[in-house]
């Protein structure tokens, strides 16, 4: 399938390991021109080469979004760099850093930035004619996991925005579509220090797959890329699950 993507302007953020950086590899694969930024400047400016070999633009920088008016302006240096954005993928997360219980940095790297993205990009996306954002929550988000913290609970508001974003954003001709992954593996990812550290609870997560097996990054991106993309042209204010069958809930 044609996803429609060539030649799309994408801006993702935190993208240069796991769900983010094999999102990016999709993108760039099917011509799109992208930005995004990461913290680690190695990671960076691997990702960077990777991406420069399919042929088009690729922006890519270290940078730490602590300071959010300092990120709204990469934000805007980023879509004008690219000449515009179609799709923006808030993917930068608390939980890159292990951050999951602290509460002051969830919110501000999961839900404000991804509402200061959001508002930011929205007068390019609007331009567009084709602008789409995703959203990455998870299933930590959607039924109970593990302890209460702050990365569960936020993760959970943001499909709510997500939602109502989407009702708000599309008489502009913007969609708006949240992804929920389950637990993913990658090297470097927060299941492999898991793995290494409590083996019980790496084995006891593995047995609740319905597939039998871990999921990959790239197996998420594919979503991501779909919903973004032109040939998702009719779905919007949706809340997609990709877990493998993790989660037991019956979702309507």
């Amino acid at each position: 399938m044609d996803l429609g993507l060539k030649g799309k302007k994408v801006i993702l953020t935190g993208g240069s390991r796991g769900i983010g950086r094999a999102a990016l590899e999709i993108f760039a694969e099917e011509g799109a021109d992208v930005a995004f930024f990461s913290r680690n400047a190695e990671q960076v400016a691997e990702t960077v080469a990777s991406l420069s070999r399919h042929g088009g633009k690729v922006i890519g920088e270290a940078f730490d979004m602590s300071d959010l008016d300092a990120y709204a302006g990469w934000l805007t240096s980023a879509a004008e760099k690219l000449g515009g954005c179609d799709v923006f993928v808030a993917g930068a997360s608390a939980s890159g850093s292990g951050a999951t219980g602290d509460w002051d940095t969830c919110y501000n790297v999961d839900v404000k930035g991804t509402v200061v993205g959001c508002e930011t990009l929205e007068p390019y996306l609007e331009k567009s004619g084709t602008g789409a954002i995703v959203i990455m929550s998870s299933t930590a988000g959607v039924e109970t996991f593990l302890v209460p913290q702050a990365f569960n609970a936020l993760k959970g508001a943001l499909i709510t925005y997500a939602s109502q974003l989407g009702q708000q954003l599309g008489a502009k001709g913007i969609r708006v579509n949240t992804v929920s992954p389950g637990p993913i593996t990658f090297s470097g990812g927060n299941w492999e220090a898991i793995k290494a550290g409590a083996p019980e609870l790496h084995a006891a997560t593995e047995a609740q797959f319905a597939l039998g097996r871990w999921g990959g990054p790239e197996e998420v991106a594919k979503t991501i890329a779909f919903l973004a993309s032109p040939a998702s042209s009719y779905t919007t204010g949706t809340n997609v699950v990709i877990d493998g069958g993790y989660t037991k809930r019956v979702q309507f």
